[in-house]
């Protein structure tokens, strides 16, 4: 019997290094790696994310200081919710926290509407943002985007004004946002009034809206009955009003910070703040990405539209969640999700609760009833821990030793499935277990239904012949149902 030299490598024995897994980061990189999309530019002279990040700090002060308020409080008051006890809780914030009753509501509605807190029937639960919001410029531009899309909630719309007119001013906004970029400085608001007619008229001829007196040749012209329906009011809305819904939409934007309103000379005018001027470019870069996403993700089912993503960087799919999620309903989508991830594709089901991240509070419940389903509870624990306040990065603890080897073994299924042999040995490095053979044995124990093509996938792409061997050697035990 031979012995091994000292200083020959067994490469079966062969240490680990210990590194937290990160599954989802590593299934994605299969495919990123082949295709990468450079990172746009802000526009020049847009200030740095941290300055950025300071001014939407700036902006939501009030809403932080009543939210942290709320989180330490957590009792039915705190909630700040609408009923009988709205006015007593308000009190009370406003007396801890040296605010009116007035900025108290205006800045719980803000905190709720920037995801600093969330709403779970009468109780008050601090949003992850809040938890990031010191240490984290990402979470806190998200939490200002946020506020920024729900400005038409901010200041409420003028009184006596139909419901379709305001619908229609905010749905032409975006228009005057990008005039406002593109102008690189103020703009007087007849000019954006002027504009903001112009895409009403444009909405309208889109919906194919025809007058009033279009609409009914059958009427007569002569007679009694002409006489009475002569005066009857047109249903199309005029454009009367678009000058005071233009100032409220103006204020409205002006209350979230995106822009300045100025007296001028002539007239008022109007110029984006940095934030804005950032937010718009922001959006208009979404835009750009889902107009050029493959087969046109957003109009595709759950599958299709994931696998359309799966070649896109974390923040572009995200905008493109984001956009796909907007066009149907919330409890259809996270269904809808949620039947992709119990497929076989395991890139498609990281993929999925990467999505459903996204959905957020309105996800927790169908989320929370899977921890039960062993192909998802992985999944579903990380996207809990996450949801209730965890560091991504150290959310993995919640994970049993167990758990943590089936995400492992579902990753490397996602890896041999769409990424190159080199990802795979990569991906060795990032099991908890210290050696191969206790990797081998754990592996063998979960259970996951791809052990066997993951095992012979490593081990038909690892250079180390030994390794190689072992690795073979469990693949044709697990297929045999041998020890």
């Amino acid at each position: 019997m031979t012995s091994r030299k000292p200083d020959e490598p067994l490469a079966r024995n062969s240490r680990l290094r210990l590194v937290r897994p990160r599954a989802l980061a590593t299934a994605r990189r299969a495919v990123t790696t082949r295709r990468t999309r450079p990172a746009p530019r802000p526009p020049e002279g847009t200030p740095p994310r941290a300055e950025l990040a300071r001014q939407a700090r700036h902006v939501l002060a009030d809403a932080v200081r009543i939210a942290r308020w709320a989180a330490v409080e957590r009792g039915p008051e705190a909630a700040l919710r609408a009923g009988p006890a709205a006015v007593t809780s308000e009190e009370r914030a406003a007396a801890a926290l040296d605010l009116t009753p007035g900025q108290i509501r205006a800045g719980w509605d803000r905190a709720r509407l920037a995801g600093l807190v969330e709403l779970h029937g009468d109780t008050a639960r601090p949003g992850w943002r809040l938890h990031a919001w010191d240490r984290d410029d990402s979470a806190v531009l998200r939490g200002w985007v946020a506020l920024f899309d729900a400005w038409s909630l901010v200041h409420p719309a003028p009184e006596g004004v139909a419901p379709s007119a305001v619908a229609e001013v905010v749905e032409a906004v975006p228009q005057v946002l990008s005039l406002l970029q593109l102008s690189q400085g103020p703009v007087l608001v007849p000019a954006l009034l002027d504009l903001l007619g112009q895409r009403v008229e444009e909405l309208r001829e889109e919906r194919c809206e025809v007058p009033a007196t279009e609409q009914t040749p059958e009427r007569p012209t002569t007679g009694p009955e002409a006489a009475t329906t002569a005066h009857e009011p047109r249903d199309t809305p005029g454009t009367d009003g678009l000058p005071a819904l233009l100032d409220w939409a103006l204020e409205g934007l002006a209350a979230v910070g995106a822009l300045t309103l100025d007296p001028g000379a002539d007239a008022r005018h109007a110029t984006l703040t940095p934030l804005g001027n950032w937010a718009v470019w922001v959006k208009l870069e979404q835009i750009c990405v889902a107009a050029q996403s493959p087969a046109g993700n957003i109009e595709q089912s759950a599958e299709d539209m994931l696998r359309g993503c799966a070649r896109l960087t974390p923040g572009p799919a995200r905008a493109e969640y984001r956009a796909w999620l907007a066009a149907r309903t919330l409890s259809s989508a996270v269904a809808e999700l949620l039947a992709v991830a119990r497929g076989e594709d395991a890139l498609l089901r990281g993929l999925a609760f990467e999505a459903l991240r996204v959905v957020g509070a309105p996800a927790e419940a169908e989320v929370r009833a899977t921890v039960a389903e062993p192909s998802l509870r992985p999944y579903a624990l990380l996207w809990l821990a996450e949801y209730e306040g965890a560091d991504p990065d150290d959310a993995q603890e919640v994970l049993t030793r167990e758990e943590a080897t089936w995400l492992w073994v579902d990753t490397a299924a996602a890896v041999a499935d769409h990424g190159e042999s080199e990802l795979l040995v990569r991906h060795l490095e990032s099991a908890v277990q210290g050696t191969v053979p206790a990797l081998l044995d754990e592996v063998r124990a979960v259970g996951h239904p791809r052990t066997v093509q993951v095992l012979v996938a490593l081990a038909a792409a690892h250079p180390d012949p030994a390794l190689s061997k072992a690795v073979r050697r469990a693949a044709f035990q697990v297929h045999t149902g041998g020890a």
